[in-house]
């Protein structure tokens, strides 16, 4: 890399679907990199994907591939990231890790950047990226909560299978297609690819995203219920989830119900406080149609929220609707601001090379 101002930079999963647009969003944010390593399983190793007109060949991941390098982004999935991210860390590298292995362990942050910067503070070498139903949520909540406290959330997702991996894209393609044609369906993939039954997602709605744990909800759901809390610093919050997938490729969207902690808001204070906020656009005009679609959200770094209203019966209750792109703000984009915060806070330092 050209940059020898910059950081030692290695990429785990770079040929994934979300290892490809951290790769992207590193270009376009012209992240500072002095080197870049990419690493992948055996199988995707040798492969090559070019990086501000560079060609770099993927290398396989062994814990000396973490040698020298400063930071570190995981994005290969839980069992890989529970291998490889402290050996990273034991190297000296920091790792911001992409999957749910370490988002509900104490000692690791779990960080949107907009909400909870502070956290990276407390690191031990480890910073975990919330799941992107999450990281959209809250992000859209925090300038409300910090503004007029939050009591209970109830969230209702409608979300992408680009979330679930290429596989559920192609598996997508696949059965609108066949349906189109007429042709026989055979899901293979969706709503969980290990489990024994798979539903058509093709003109398709199916309320289930992962297992189910033993209270009903599912670990999707648990996870956007418990990673709250722990952002936004409120284990005492009453949140509830139910999360859906839909067949639309890329773009998470949500119905949210919030009852805040003070009386006497109106939707224009919420209005405001949102026009204003870091990482939020507002689409919010009745009238004219206009609110945030996920088709509209795609390729976009922000979160979009619109249809805020008060709620008919309760007081302080709220609704609105908050849609962004979940491979970036859901996943690339946050892991880079994670990145970012880190510099500007002095959280990590570049080593001396001789």
């Amino acid at each position: 890399m050209s940059n020898k101002d910059g950081f030692h930079v290695a990429v785990m999963g770079a040929t994934g679907a979300v290892g490809r647009q951290i790769l992207k969003t590193l270009e376009k944010r012209n992240f500072p990199i002095r080197k870049l390593t990419l690493l992948s399983s055996a199988r995707s190793a040798g492969k090559e994907i070019t990086f501000n007109n560079e060609v770099i060949t993927v290398e396989e991941a062994v814990p000396e591939s973490f040698e020298g390098v400063e930071i570190a982004l995981f994005s290969a999935g839980g069992s890989i990231s529970e291998k490889f991210a402290p050996e990273a860390v034991k190297r000296g590298a920091i790792v911001i890790d992409n999957t749910s292995a370490f988002r509900m362990n104490p000692e690791v942050p779990l960080v949107v950047p907009e909400v909870n910067e502070d956290a990276l503070h407390g690191h031990n070498g480890i910073i975990a990226n919330p799941n992107c139903s999450t990281i959209q949520m809250v992000a859209a909540l925090e300038p409300i909560r910090e503004a007029y406290g939050l009591n209970k959330v109830v969230v209702s997702t409608y979300q992408a299978v680009s979330g679930a991996g290429s596989a559920a894209i192609n598996e997508l393609n696949e059965q609108t297609n066949a349906i189109l044609n007429k042709e026989e369906v055979k899901p293979a993939v969706l709503p969980v690819s290990s489990m024994d039954k798979h539903y058509q997602i093709a003109f398709n709605v199916i309320p289930q995203i992962d297992k189910f744990t033993e209270n009903g909800f599912t670990f999707e759901e648990m996870k956007m219920i418990n990673e709250t809390k722990k952002i936004m610093g409120m284990p005492e919050l009453k949140v509830a989830a139910t999360c859906v997938r839909l067949p639309v490729e890329t773009g998470h969207s949500e119905s949210v119900y919030v009852e805040l902690g003070k009386q006497d808001v109106t939707v224009e204070n919420i209005k405001t406080l949102l026009a204003n906020a870091p990482g939020i656009t507002l689409q919010d005009e009745p009238e004219q149609q206009v609110y945030p679609m996920p088709a509209m959200a795609v390729g976009k770094d922000d979160v979009f929220v619109g249809r805020i209203r008060k709620d008919l019966d309760e007081e302080t209750g709220f609704h609105m609707w908050i849609v962004s792109d979940n491979l970036l703000k859901g996943a690339a984009l946050n892991t880079i601001q994670i990145a970012e915060s880190l510099i500007k806070l002095g959280l990590v330092l570049r080593r001396v090379e001789a």
